[in-house]
């Protein structure tokens, strides 16, 4: 029942911004670990990302084996706690509908902390559809695929999945330095997330309201660039009746990508954005009494 608790402790507590301000976060320790390989090992090979990864991975793994070993099923609540990202992600992205409210200048500012494309020229529709991606994307990568890792292989496999995510949100770039050096990362992102982001999906399916046919939430996740991150896009998007995707700018250049949901409205607005809030804590409740009968089995 360690996980049941560390979901309950998360959702009820989320990211006390009191700690945080005194200790650093595991997230940012993390990410410094990353770093450091970054600068110590990238030569811009294929080879000395492999190395990398795989000195991540195998101590993130020994990391979460002495943890439990020490401190048995308290670590694993705690980790667990800090490590899902549930009521953070609500506040973020409800964040942004709140702001919307008051101003489209402040709305800018609010998305432009959970999304990475160019905010300046966005108009309502444009924050709304980058708050509603964000929030499915994130629900997938942020608490259901290490969610699913927890529950498949304790601690360790959250501690695993997490110091991936990182490294792939760090170094998995198609640029001149990442291209080579990043790959693995990228590509074992791929991997650990490829069923969560379907499990992620199908949750959202089974709590919306309007469900579109599976099938058009396979054709439309195909049109993504990743292999997961269209899956929790597609589902949401009929289950708000709003095309999502579309053409945005990143970096000074406009990206023509295709509508996900194209027959959907394409006035998002703020309350969209309360309906994408409330359409993943039904689905993080289902997946909640997911773990609870997995526990009692």
């Amino acid at each position: 029942m360690a996980i049941v608790l560390a979901m309950i402790l998360d959702a009820l507590f989320g990211e006390p911004k009191w700690l945080w301000d005194r200790v650093p976060h595991p997230a940012v320790v993390m990410g410094r670990g990353v770093g450091a390989l970054d600068a110590r090992l990238n030569d811009r090979t294929k080879g000395r990302g492999i190395i990398t990864m795989g000195v991540l991975v195998i101590g993130a793994a020994v990391l979460g084996l002495v943890l439990h070993g020490l401190f048995g099923i308290w670590a694993d609540v705690l980790v667990g706690a800090v490590l899902l990202a549930q009521k953070s992600l609500a506040q973020h992205v409800s964040a942004v509908g709140d702001a919307l409210r008051l101003s489209l200048g402040d709305a800018r500012l609010a998305v432009a902390m959970i999304v990475g494309r160019d905010v300046r020229d966005m108009d309502t529709a444009a924050v709304a559809r980058g708050a509603i991606e964000s929030a499915a994307e994130n629900f997938g990568d942020g608490v259901i695929a290490p969610l699913f890792w927890f529950v498949v292989a304790g601690l360790p496999g959250l501690l695993v999945y997490k110091i991936v995510n990182t490294a792939d949100s760090m170094i998995g770039y198609r640029t001149e330095k990442y291209e080579a050096f990043g790959w693995a990362a990228a590509r074992l992102d791929d991997v650990l997330n490829w069923v969560p982001a379907r499990i992620t999906a199908f949750l959202i399916w089974c709590v919306a309201e309007l469900r579109a046919p599976l099938g058009d939430i396979r054709r439309d996740a195909a049109l993504h660039r990743s292999p997961n991150a269209g899956w929790p896009e597609a589902a949401i998007a009929p289950a708000l009746d709003v095309s999502l995707s579309g053409p945005r700018s990143y970096e000074g250049v406009v990206e023509d990508f295709a509508w996900v949901h194209a027959d959907g409205r394409k006035d998002a607005g703020p309350d969209d954005i309360d309906g994408a809030v409330a359409v993943l804590w039904k689905a993080w409740g289902l997946a909640l009494v997911g773990v609870v009968v997995i526990a009692l089995l």
